[in-house]
C-alpha cells in the first residue's frame, strides 16, 4: 500500500474559482485512477469540508483532522512556467501526529509520500517518524518554499536534517535551480521538466527521461500525479530510470484523461 501525507490546499488557478489542491488530492486522484491501494492523511479547516468533497469522493481511504486554517495558493500558468503566491500557510505536521493518528492510518503502508507545500510542513522529527519502517518520498517544496504569504520566492535555506530519512526527493526544475543537487544526500532525486520529461539522479548516474509533449493550459497537479505513478512503479520493483519512464507515460495518460472530462 502507498500512503500520502499532506495538507489540503485551496487553489485559485488563472483567476478561476477556488478549488481543491495539494498532494493529498492530486496524488490521491492519480492513485485512485491507477487502482493502487492507498491511504491519504490530510488536514484542513473544518469550514472547508465542501472544498474537500472531491478528495473524499475519489474512492481511496482518507483520514483527516481539522486544522485552524487551510493552506491557500494563487497560481498563474505561463506554459511550463508559472507564477505563484501563498495566501495562507498551513499547519505543520507534528511528530506526535506522525506517531499517532497518522501512524495508525499508515498501518500496512510500505511507501509513503510527504506532500509538503511549504518548508514548515514536515519538521525533521516528523519525517523521521513517517520513515519508521517505510520508504519515504518528499516533495521538494518542503525544502525551498519559505512559509510566508505573498509572491513565492524560492530559496535554499532548509535544514539538512530534513533529508536524513528521505529515499526519494521530487523537485520541479525551478526548485532544482536553487539547490546544489550534488550536495543532497538522497539516493533518488527526480527533477521534473514539464513537457520535456524528467531527469533521474540515482546510483551515481544522471539520465534524462523524455516525454511526449501534451498541450495543457493548466498542468496543476502534474508533478503530484508523476510522483504517485513513480512510487507505484518503484513499489513494483522497477529501477529508478525504468520507474521514471513508466511514470512519465502514465502521467501523460492521466492528464489527457483529466483534460477530457
Amino acid at each position: 500500500m502507498i500512503g500520502v501525507v499532506g495538507l489540503l490546499a485551496r487553489d485559485v488557478v488563472d483567476g478561476g474559482a477556488s478549488r481543491v489542491g495539494g498532494a493529498a488530492y492530486h496524488c490521491g486522484r492519480a492513485l485512485a485512477v491507477l487502482g493502487q491501494p492507498a491511504v491519504v492523511a490530510t488536514k484542513y479547516a473544518a469550514a472547508d469540508h465542501r472544498l474537500a468533497a472531491p478528495l473524499h469522493g475519489l474512492g481511496v481511504r482518507v483520514e483527516w483532522r481539522s486544522a485552524a486554517v487551510t493552506a491557500a495558493f494563487r497560481i498563474e500558468n505561463r506554459g511550463d512556467a508559472r507564477q505563484m503566491a501563498i495566501e495562507a500557510v498551513g499547519e505543520s505536521w507534528t511528530p506526535e501526529e506522525a506517531g499517532g493518528w497518522v501512524g495508525d492510518a499508515l498501518a500496512g503502508v510500505d511507501w509513503v509520500h510527504a506532500g509538503a507545500l511549504c518548508r514548515t510542513d514536515f519538521p525533521p522529527e516528523t519525517l523521521a517518524e513517517l520513515a519508521r519502517g517505510r520508504t519515504l518520498s518528499l516533495e521538494g517544496q518542503g525544502l525551498v518554499r519559505p512559509p510566508r504569504t505573498g509572491p513565492l520566492v524560492l530559496d535554499a535555506g532548509f535544514d539538512p536534517a530534513l533529508l536524513e530519512h528521505v529515499t526519494v526527493l521530487k523537485l520541479s526544475e525551478a526548485e532544482a535551480t536553487v539547490l546544489d543537487l550534488a550536495a543532497l544526500a538522497v539516493p533518488e532525486i527526480i527533477v521534473t521538466l514539464g513537457s520535456r520529461g524528467c531527469i533521474v539522479y540515482a546510483a551515481g548516474r544522471e539520465e534524462h527521461v523524455p516525454a511526449r509533449p501534451l498541450d495543457l493550459a493548466d498542468a496543476t497537479g502534474a508533478g503530484d500525479a508523476f510522483i504517485a505513478a513513480y512510487l507505484v512503479a518503484r513499489q513494483s520493483r522497477q529501477e529508478p530510470v525504468e520507474a521514471a519512464r513508466s511514470a512519465t507515460a502514465v502521467t501523460r495518460g492521466l492528464l489527457s484523461g483529466w483534460r477530457a472530462r
